[in-house]
């Protein structure tokens, strides 16, 4: 994007500063984001347009929605006129910015941005953004409950379903902004400066979206563009790909598990966080619910980001002692005859499964599949063959997954999350863990990962209930009785 155009829509700081009354600006993306950018700037007295290439009867009552707020709207396509006449494109996360119609526009010199990129161009607080592959929302959400913990006026939103640009429909009154900042987000990002950004990790995800494994790492890349020496960067302690291929200009505060070195690392049951020149805090994590050292590198990340926009330590200690398991991410959904069922839908890629199955020692009957994102799922061999007693592979990646890992346990394909809750119930014996956990996007048969979750949690319920009033014994029927016989080759 270039500055240089008739309408002058960014001074030399590159904000946002014409009016927009009057203005002709185009909305692509009938979601969330899109819905609440839609808001403010009718609100700013824009011309909107919304443009989703989705029919109305798979959008619901968005449509509706959009029309009682004065938008227009256009559906089933991206009719080209929309993009070459607007003075301004705000593009919801989920449109590649490849797309041909917005090609044109920007060579046109209409500018595009994405809805967090918007808000940032009115927004005055200090933003606090927490990016990575995995642990976004878990991290977002535990800075959040720690600020506001410590008395102070937090907005916490973003990618994690709350969208930044909400925060001025809001009546209160914030001081700071905590958010979470994906990747798509991040590739139409132009002034966004956060003060505090976190970047907790980078393994592959999104390869169906991206060209290379090169040009993700470079859009996570780009929480810290706008950094100066006055900002603060919290990463992992060793993480080579982050430190040869982000620019990080502001102070570096670490963490880790092991290390003595880093910032906030675990030292005998406890977090040792140490920011000079402040004093050294210690925290408990007797009262922590979270399972997997996953989650515990989360927590070290969000006590530096907590203590260096001024949380207090009893406020941190209160969050730590009290903050219990999101929805979908490792949720203990259901405890039957002897068997845990874990609801870990939120796991749409190979490292987060990964990070999900180290965190159990029980033989693990394993739920998978989804919509493919290209990406290599070799780092679950071991895993899958040290502590998978079965793997129940569903949607569009079953068959590839079932070749990449149906030689290492028992192995059943079905369609549906009905036949694959079905299969793992008659499998499971007490002492078993029965996780979803799919590795995949839910898209193939889902609106999104919580709609997959929510039914797996249903399902599971329900089948459950109907066994335990027709006093069915568990059989199992998958899995010789010999533990050298695991592999089933079901998936021909």
């Amino acid at each position: 994007m270039t500055s240089e155009r008739p309408e002058v829509f960014y001074d030399r700081r590159m904000r946002l500063v014409e009016n927009l009354q009057n203005k002709n600006v185009l909305v692509v993306g009938l979601a969330r984001s899109g819905l609440a950018a839609a808001e403010f700037l009718q609100n700013k007295g824009a011309h909107v347009t919304i443009n989703d290439q989705l029919p109305a009867t798979a959008l619901g009552t968005a449509v509706e929605y959009a029309r009682e707020l004065g938008c227009s709207v256009t559906l089933g396509d991206h009719p080209p006129e929309l993009f070459n006449t607007a003075d301004l494109i705000v593009v919801s996360p989920g449109i590649p910015l490849d797309l041909a119609q917005l090609a044109v526009a920007r060579r046109k010199g209409v500018p595009i941005i994405g809805e967090l990129e918007l808000a940032c161009r009115f927004l005055r607080l200090p933003i606090v953004a927490i990016g990575g592959t995995n642990g976004k929302t878990t991290t977002t959400e535990l800075v959040g409950d720690m600020l506001k913990n410590s008395g102070q006026k937090v907005f916490v939103g973003g990618n994690i379903g709350n969208p930044l640009i909400g925060i001025f429909q809001e009546k209160e009154t914030f001081e700071m902004a905590v958010v979470e900042v994906s990747s798509f987000q991040l590739d139409s990002m132009e002034t966004f400066h956060p003060q505090v950004a976190v970047l907790l990790n980078i393994s592959e995800d999104h390869l169906d979206r991206y060209h290379s494994f090169a040009d993700y790492v470079a859009s996570k890349c780009r929480l810290f563009a706008n950094q100066t020496a006055d900002d603060t960067a919290i990463i992992p302690d060793h993480a080579p790909l982050i430190n040869t291929r982000c620019t990080i200009r502001g102070t570096q505060l670490h963490f880790s598990l092991t290390s003595p070195s880093a910032h906030a690392h675990l030292e005998s049951g406890e977090i040792v966080c140490r920011i000079a020149p402040g004093p050294t805090r210690r925290y408990d994590l007797r009262r922590w619910q979270l399972a997997g050292h996953h989650n515990q590198e989360n927590l070290l990340a969000a006590v530096l980001a907590a203590t260096c926009m001024g949380g207090e330590p009893e406020a941190i200690q209160e969050t730590i002692d009290n903050f219990k398991t999101l929805p979908h991410r490792m949720e203990l959904i259901h405890h039957w005859r002897g068997i845990q069922f874990f609801n870990d839908s939120k796991a749409t890629n190979v490292d987060s499964v990964v990070r999900s199955l180290e965190s159990f020692t029980s033989p693990i009957i394993l739920i998978a599949g989804g919509r493919d994102k290209e990406g290599s799922y070799a780092p679950l061999t071991a895993l899958v063959r040290q502590r998978a007693k079965m793997l129940v592979l569903m949607g569009e990646a079953r068959f590839r997954l079932a070749k990449a890992l149906g030689n290492l346990a028992c192995t059943v394909v079905v369609d549906n999350m009905d036949a694959a809750v079905s299969v793992a119930l008659d499998a499971a014996v007490p002492g078993d863990v029965v996780l979803l956990s799919p590795a995949c996007s839910s898209f193939d048969l889902y609106n999104n990962y919580e709609e997959r979750g929510d039914h797996f949690r249903a399902l599971v319920h329900k089948l459950a209930a109907e066994k335990e009033k027709t006093n069915n014994h568990i059989s199992c029927p998958w899995i010789a009785s010999s533990r050298d016989k695991r592999k089933l080759d079901a998936h021909e």
